[in-house]
């Protein structure tokens, strides 16, 4: 191996050269070019010496170039050109020796025979010439084009025919059928154009066959003919690589007016080819584009949603081939083909999604494919017509969810419904009582609520009051916390007139160790209360819960109610709420019970009442507290003209200013260190 030197100095050069610089020195070193001399020949005698000197030239470069074709053609035209022509045909035949595999040298021979009109030694050079290299297409375009130039259209023909025997290219069956049509023969053209689709059974054949009989036979009979029996005879294969078959098709017909079979040809090649607007080939997109040309030239709205929907059918199909859990993809893939009123694909559209379980055991992850079920059931309900299927659609579905783990309320009520339009009402109830059951052993208590109602609404709207209660009933073992069941429970009495029933239940309610919201159980009672007439029972409820909380609202509440009945009462009780909130040292509760009873004394009382509970309204004042160690912050106070005044305020005053000058001795001890 050879061993590349090393550049040690890689530094520019100290003098630099341009390329212009380069050129001029090239230039100016170029020798100077010599002509040469010009020979003059005066007599026969100077001419023949000058041939051959000049002959030979040519014969010393043959012996040392012999296998040169460019020295023997320049030489046989060297001859041509003072007319010697047995010398330059001399000189062809010995140059054929050496190699008669040639093509350009049997078609400089043919050329140089018709050049000088020997018409006969040109047939017959041309003739040898295919015989030996039959695979040169030039030398038989050279021969047919010499035979059909002198007229001679059989020995053409005859010619054309030999060569089809070697079974050549496209353009050599093309150059015969129009061999044919300029004769006037367009049956032995037709013929010949057969013979090229029989020999070559391919998409580009037939395709240029029939171009050939709509453009030079004028026969669109024949060139619909031809488009049909490409689509039969070739592979689906082939013909699925090759989609310019259907758009010339398509085109011939839309030029011959037939729009019909046009947008049939359009909708075969779509389903055919699947063809939509993102394909990478380009075929492809250009017969999807002479698509949507033609339906908007040619087609009626119909036609182009035609065309959009197939186009959504196709992009559809390849969202879930790339992603099967895409079931929004699966959602408008069926919401497409429910407009067609395909069923059948939509079923099988659902249960392609149907199979293809969320990947996780989390709720979250099925929210989406639950809908899923839920469409489905609805599609054969509302579309097919058959409740049957769809009540077997949610069976299925509650028997995919696992219920240990979560739920969904919307599907146990949905089927029981469902049930319930098909007239089965028993398995409605056993559908909502086994949902009762199972979600009561898993806990989940939000579920087992919505199905609970949804279980009271139906036996409600059935008149099955018995049911109600056994159902409320068994609620509250379940969750016996729940004051708004207990409302609810008492209500339900309450309406069918079973005051007694509604307020024991209410009595219950109230004594349960544990409530989530339980003033609204005691606001529900004294309602009910309120509107049964029951006067004293609400004294003695509302006595009741203020022994248990002496919230301002139920002061409120409580004065409010009397003043229906009272005003006289009312101040009292807005008395005595005011004493009891002061005891206990609220100020913003009692600023709000004074400014209920200001209310109610502008409605109901005098000026002078007015004025006492003026009197008795606190006066807003800012206050400073320290909040940290050296932090203060601001804030709104009440003083209250009953407040008295027990000097502990003062004395926390007087603490803090003492604090405070102790700080200040210690920062000045502090500095005076510092200086010594």
């Amino acid at each position: 191996m050879s061993r590349q030197g090393a550049v040690k100095n890689r530094a520019p050069a100290p003098i630099q050269i341009s390329a212009e610089q380069i050129l001029r020195e090239a230039a100016d070193r170029q020798e100077p070019f010599v002509k040469e001399p010009t020979v003059k020949i005066h007599d026969a005698e100077e001419y023949q010496a000058y041939l051959v000197g000049r002959r030979k030239n040519y014969e010393d470069n043959i012996r040392y170039r012999r296998d040169h074709i460019g020295t023997w053609v320049k030489y046989a035209k060297f001859e041509e050109q003072n007319k010697e022509f047995e010398r330059a045909r001399s000189i062809y035949e010995r140059c054929l020796e050496v190699t008669h595999r040639s093509g350009e040298l049997w078609l400089r021979y043919a050329e140089f025979e018709m050049r000088n009109e020997f018409l006969n030694h040109a047939r017959n050079v041309l003739d040898r010439a295919v015989a030996i290299l039959p695979r040169i297409d030039f030398l038989w375009y050279k021969y047919v084009y010499m035979e059909e130039l002198t007229g001679n259209v059989s020995h053409c023909r005859a010619v054309f025919e030999r060569w089809m025997q070697w079974i050549p290219d496209d353009n050599a069956w093309l150059s015969f059928a129009r061999f044919e049509m300029r004769c006037g023969e367009a049956n032995r053209a037709q013929g010949v154009m057969s013979r090229y689709v029989e020999t070559y059974p391919n998409a580009k054949s037939f395709l240029k066959y029939a171009k050939f009989s709509e453009y030079e036979l004028k026969d669109y009979d024949l060139a619909r003919k031809v488009f049909e029996e490409t689509l039969k005879s070739l592979d689906e294969d082939e013909i699925i690589e090759n989609p310019k078959v259907f758009q010339n098709f398509a085109n011939f017909e839309e030029r011959r007016g037939e729009h019909e079979r046009a947008r049939l040809i359009y909708l075969h090649a779509v389903k055919m080819l699947n063809l939509d607007g993102e394909s990478t080939d380009k075929l492809r997109q250009d017969l999807y584009s002479s698509y949507m040309r033609f339906e908007k030239k040619h087609g009626d709205k119909k036609g182009i949603e035609n065309l959009v929907k197939l186009q959504k059918t196709r992009e559809y199909e390849q969202r879930i081939q790339k992603d099967n859990l895409d079931y929004d993809a699966y959602f408008d893939y069926a919401k497409l083909l429910v407009d067609d009123d395909n069923f059948a694909q939509v079923r099988d559209i659902y249960e392609r999604g149907l199979g293809a379980l969320p990947p996780g055991n989390e709720k979250k992850y099925w929210k989406r494919y639950i809908y899923l079920w839920i469409n489905y059931a609805l599609f054969e309900e509302i579309n097919c017509g058959d409740v049957s299927r769809a009540c077997e659609v949610y069976l299925a579905c509650l028997d995919v969810i696992p219920h240990n783990l979560f739920t969904f309320s919307k599907i146990w009520i949905y089927c029981a419904k469902a049930h319930i339009r098909a007239n089965k009402l028993a398995e409605c109830r056993k559908i909502l009582g086994k949902g009762i059951g199972i979600l009561s052993k898993s806990k989940l208590i939000a579920e087992l609520k919505k199905v609970i109602e949804a279980y009271l609404a139906i036996e409600l709207a059935l008149g099955e009051v018995e049911r109600c209660r056994q159902i409320h009933l068994k609620y509250l073992e379940l969750v016996p916390q729940n004051s708004q069941e207990w409302t609810t429970f008492a209500q339900l009495e309450s309406n069918l007139g079973e005051s007694e029933r509604a307020r024991a239940i209410f009595e219950l309610a109230i004594n349960q160790e544990e409530l989530d919201m339980p003033e609204a159980v005691w606001k529900s009672y004294i309602d009910f209360e309120i509107n049964e007439g029951e006067f004293d029972r609400v004294r003695s409820l509302y006595q009741r819960l203020l022994e248990k909380t002496s919230h301002v609202k139920v002061w409120i509440s409580f004065a409010q109610f009397e003043a229906l009945q009272d005003v006289d009462v009312s101040r009292k009780v807005f008395e005595q709420g005011y004493d009891a909130l002061k005891q206990e040292g609220l100020k913003e509760e009692r600023v709000l019970l004074l400014d209920a009873w200001r209310v109610l004394e502008k409605r109901e009382g005098t000026s002078t009442s007015v004025g006492k509970v003026e009197s008795m309204m606190p006066r807003r004042v800012k206050r400073r507290r320290m909040v940290g160690e050296q932090e203060w912050e601001e804030y709104f106070d009440y003083h209250f003209p009953d407040d008295k005044e027990d000097g502990t305020g003062s004395l926390r005053i007087l603490e803090m200013a003492a604090k405070w000058k102790q700080q200040q001795q210690d920062e000045d001890s502090d500095s005076s260190s510092d200086g010594e």
